[in-house]
């Protein structure tokens, strides 16, 4: 089969990759769509040591079950990227997400879905409602990961929150906290890219390299989706003493942070990653969400070196591989 292999920081595509066989517990899944994000492009500048194949938002079809899940054969599905062990101290604590054992797709000793075959345990699956487009399907991962900063923190209608970022994963978490009626403002450099959110009714403020805008004070949350040192610096400069910073991008450099800062003004640090699959499942299904309008550009399988070049550049939203 063909997929994008990352080895020593190269990305190459490989024609002469072999078709995983599926574990025991796992199901063989055909590739319909996959999604580029920035981890993506993160892995490829080195953010985590990685030899393998690239991806890890995707929907497919089961092609092969394992004994008892028969049923989920010729289903479209979704999967959950943490493929954990189930009796590490951290599983049986709850934190499977986690896991000392565990395996990432795409990211952590697991090949991902940039291929036209992959591998997931079963229970890491979710079929896609009948009525979900594979083109709004496969954003249940990113989705399902905005909707966690809400398992995290509480936010609703008193609470004045600030999105730092208007790409791909920050348009998605400006959608989900605009259905909480928080008092909601996202800043971002790309006017093109705020004005979908300012045609819906979100406060938005351009702001460009020359350091944190000066109107953006006093938020009760901010949340940080640039991965940038600038963007980090603009959200926790953004809070008000004993506010709450949550974390959503991975970072390949190094950050400067001012703990004196942290400490002084009592702030309170969330990392935040991975998010409930079926709540985004559900959302994608109601309508309520818009992702279409999220897409950039879609490019097959074998052109996915390009692919990964048009989602790096500046300002571009998101760019899907197909395998049909």
């Amino acid at each position: 089969m063909i997929g994008l292999w990352l080895e020593g920081g190269e990305l190459r595509l490989a024609s002469n990759l072999v078709r995983p066989e599926p574990k025991e517990d796992e199901a063989l899944i055909r590739l319909r769509l996959a999604g580029i994000c920035n981890t993506d492009l993160e892995m490829v500048r080195g953010y985590y040591p990685f030899t393998g194949i690239l991806g890890h938002e995707f929907v497919g079809v089961v092609e092969q079950a394992p004994s008892g899940h028969e049923a989920l054969v010729g289903h479209r599905v979704v999967g959950e990227i943490n493929a954990v062990c189930g009796n590490c101290a951290a599983c049986r604590a709850g934190r499977s997400n986690h896991c000392m054992n565990r395996t990432v797709l795409g990211i952590v000793r697991r090949d991902g879905a940039f291929a036209e075959y992959l591998t997931l345990p079963t229970r890491n699956l979710h079929v896609v409602p009948d009525e979900v487009p594979d083109e709004v399907a496969v954003f249940a991962e990113p989705l399902a990961a905005a909707l966690q900063i809400q398992e995290q923190v509480e936010i609703g209608g008193s609470h004045r929150v600030l999105v730092v970022g208007d790409g791909k994963l920050g348009q998605l978490i400006a959608r989900t906290l605009a259905l909480t009626g928080a008092k909601l403002v996202v800043a971002g450099r790309h006017r093109e890219k705020l004005a979908p959110l300012a045609a819906a009714g979100v406060d938005t403020v351009h702001v460009t390299g020359a350091g944190p805008a000066s109107e953006l004070t006093e938020f009760d949350i901010a949340v940080e989706c640039t991965g940038s040192p600038a963007g980090f610096e603009t959200a926790g400069q953004a809070l008000r003493p004993r506010g709450t910073l949550v974390m959503k991008s991975t970072y390949a450099d190094r950050l400067t942070i001012d703990a004196s800062r942290l400490v002084v003004d009592e702030i309170t640090l969330v990392g935040s990653r991975c998010g409930p699959f079926a709540p985004a499942l559900e959302l994608l299904a109601s309508g309520e969400l818009r992702v279409d309008d999220l897409v950039a550009a879609r490019y097959p399988l074998e052109n996915g070196l390009r692919a990964l070049e048009h989602a790096r550049r500046p300002g571009v939203l998101k760019v899907l591989l197909s395998a049909r």
